[in-house]
């Protein structure tokens, strides 16, 4: 039974893009099926996302904070400098609802996503400096986020600054921290490996729950107003996707990191943690159900996107890998 979650949780990390397309197409047909993925149980599901995180980390991952403070500074100057102005740049040229541009800037504004460290290994990118990126973005969130938020849509709508902090506090800081401690005390126990092991399929299922909560709320506006709205929104999260890839990519090589090192920013700047998002936007937007489909559809596309470069630059590493031999022969 064991290894079957085993093979379950793999799978899933594999395929998360996929699982949660489908449970989206799913709750389409059944738009009553996530109606208990609300309010609280929704902040639940993703402090428990967080928690899985935390679970994965160790000192020794926070030590690189300190280990490569020009690194990790680079990194969280532009994860909260280009996405938000991104966004902003967005919102501002495509002239979004006031929904849907709360939901793209509230993206922007979000801390890194947890699936980049998986994204950044299978690349061949610095997986120490993925992991110390998203434990920085993740730290600062709590600050960065409503500050971000007050600052590009103050105008829009009144910011909860205060209660977003607090909010944010809760769903990520305090289930990461515990997350670190129970694998700082159990880490060396026997079933802690296999705990650990099954985490990333959790973490998925939880992702999907949270997006099936979404498209339960937004279902009634999306067949009002048909096919043009999703594609609309679908085209402003791929744009906002893709720049932060290629932006974030320029920022390591101004900086003058290794390829390694600017694949890892670049994935880490494009992948937002959506899944955030989406549970601060049904919080502090309630009055705009709207503002949560942006977030939903980043949350799929992020992963595929992340998926999607991740090939492409071990495609690029294999052609030039094949030029060398020729070269050579």
């Amino acid at each position: 039974m064991l290894r079957f979650l085993q093979a379950c949780s793999r799978w899933l990390a594999n395929y998360t893009s996929a699982f949660i397309i489908v449970i989206a197409i799913v709750t389409m047909f059944f738009p009553h099926l996530f109606d208990w993925v609300r309010g609280n149980t929704q902040t639940v599901i993703l402090g428990i996302i967080m928690l899985t995180m935390g679970l994965t980390l160790t000192t020794q991952d926070f030590k690189i904070l300190v280990s490569r403070p020009f690194d990790i500074f680079i990194g969280a100057c532009a994860q909260f400098l280009i996405m938000p102005g991104i966004a902003y740049l967005l919102v501002n040229v495509w002239h979004l609802e006031p929904a849907l541009v709360l939901g793209i800037l509230l993206v922007g504004c979000c801390p890194g996503g947890v699936s980049s460290n998986i994204m950044s290994y299978l690349c061949h990118g610095d997986v120490a400096f993925s992991v110390g990126m998203t434990c920085a973005s993740t730290l600062l969130a709590p600050f960065m986020t409503p500050f971000l938020m007050k600052l590009v849509a103050g105008q829009i709508i009144a910011i909860d600054a205060i209660g977003m902090f607090t909010n944010i506090l809760m769903v990520t800081i305090i289930p990461v921290a515990i997350g670190c401690f129970l694998n700082y005390v159990y880490a060396k126990k026997a079933i802690f490996p296999t705990i650990q092991s099954l985490m990333p399929g959790v973490s998925v299922i939880c992702l999907a729950f949270i997006v099936g909560g979404v498209i339960s709320t937004v279902h009634d506006d999306l067949l009002n107003r048909g096919l043009m709205l999703f594609l609309w929104t679908f085209a402003v999260v791929f744009c906002h996707n893709s720049l932060g890839y290629i932006l974030g990519w320029f920022a390591g090589k101004t900086a003058g990191f290794s390829v390694a090192k600017k694949r890892t920013i670049s994935i880490e700047v494009g992948m937002q943690n959506a899944g955030l998002a989406t549970v601060l936007a049904g919080n502090f937007f309630a009055a705009q159900p709207l503002a949560v489909l942006p977030c939903a559809i980043s949350c799929a596309w992020h992963s595929i996107s992340g998926t999607i470069l991740a090939g492409i630059y071990l495609r690029w590493d294999r052609i030039h890998e094949r030029q060398s031999v020729k070269s050579i022969a």
